[in-house]
């Protein structure tokens, strides 16, 4: 167990938090040990890909996955274990403690209601109001994140709205209870770049106004560089590596988040040059690798004496820059191989700037 001491300031602290799944062909180990502290106000970007944890992990905190999931450890919000709490206790909790904006509110809104009744139920669940008041807070919500003309659009159906209007929408249905903690799953993925830069700087507006704690979960690091105040890579169902969005950024330690920046193309840098993938998949839940998960991917592992990468595997522990940044890796120096082999690579800009 990697779990390090709760931060006693931590409005959310969730502590080796393992979500299992029982399957005909074994266990899936979908998260295995996650631990991480989050702040009111403060925004934590969740990132790596499909597959690693990081839906599953909020789903878990939103009390969402079925009977069927094997779930241990603690999920403390505002000082209450959400694990400890029965399915109707949850239920009361979801929509005005903890709330989530979904990937897709084509298929996370009804089709045959309009919006404004979608979002006046969300309201009425938690608060003892007439359907003319929740209409009106509906319209009031509508108005607060951007939606023209609200008065009419409250009685359009989801598919009268664009993308990014419907993701307003959702961030409105997600705010109208004023949780102290909002998840955003990939909130900005099937939007162009002009509406998701908008629903960014909303969500950042509502942040300041409300003083909501953000988990946002992405594979871009844009949008984790524009948004996050920490950031959590998520690799087969474990954190890798956690610290501030600068320190992560700018000295990652991890060979998987040098994956993950080398895969990034930089609108600014050479037309011509090529992006740098990850080799290989990531590996089966069911039967995951011995020792480090990423050993069978990562250029480096011959680098580290004994064979440790394939057969141990390395405990989340301190970097080499500070108690706040944390990394699971046998590398001894990674932060010096990666500004010296890494970067010059993926980013020579950088190098030549330094």
């Amino acid at each position: 167990m990697d779990s390090a001491a709760a931060n006693p300031d931590a409005f959310l602290s969730v502590r080796d938090l393992q979500v299992h799944f029982p399957t005909s062909d074994g266990v899936v180990q979908a998260v295995n040990g996650l631990s991480f502290d989050l702040e009111a106000g403060q925004t934590l970007g969740i990132v790596g890909e499909s597959g690693s944890g990081k839906s599953v992990s909020s789903m878990a905190i939103m009390g969402l996955h079925g009977d069927s999931a094997q779930i241990s450890g603690s999920i403390e919000l505002s000082g209450t274990n959400l694990l400890e709490l029965s399915r109707e206790e949850m239920r009361r909790r979801r929509g005005r403690d903890v709330a989530m904006i979904f990937q897709d509110p084509l298929s996370a809104m009804h089709p045959y209601y309009t919006v404004g009744n979608q979002i006046a139920e969300a309201y009425r669940v938690h608060a003892d109001v007439s359907r003319r008041a929740a209409k009106k807070r509906a319209v009031e919500m509508l108005d607060r994140v951007g939606i023209p003309n609200p008065d009419a659009r409250v009685n359009d159906y989801p598919h009268q709205f664009s993308g990014g209007m419907r993701q307003r929408a959702m961030i409105a249905m997600s705010l109208i209870n004023n949780p102290g903690l909002l998840i955003a799953d990939e909130p900005t993925t099937a939007l162009d770049v002009t509406v998701q830069a908008q629903i960014l700087d909303l969500l950042q507006d509502l942040q300041r106004e409300f003083n909501s704690a953000i988990i946002i979960i992405t594979h871009d690091l844009g949008v984790v560089a524009e948004m996050a105040d920490e950031v959590l890579v998520m690799y087969a169902g474990r954190a890798v590596e956690h610290g501030p969005c600068k320190e992560i950024l700018t000295h990652p330690e991890m060979p998987y988040t040098w994956g993950l920046l080398s895969s990034v193309p930089d609108v600014a840098g050479d037309t011509d040059s090529r992006l740098i993938p990850i080799p290989g998949n990531p590996p089966s839940l069911l039967n995951p690798p011995q020792g480090c998960a990423f050993h069978p991917r990562c250029p480096h592992r011959d680098k580290v004496p004994g064979d440790l990468c394939r057969t141990e595997l390395p405990h989340l522990v301190q970097g080499g820059r500070g108690p706040q940044h944390t990394k699971r890796c046998h590398l001894v120096d990674p932060d010096a191989i990666y500004q010296l082999e890494v970067l010059p690579e993926i980013a020579p800009d950088m190098v030549e700037e330094r």
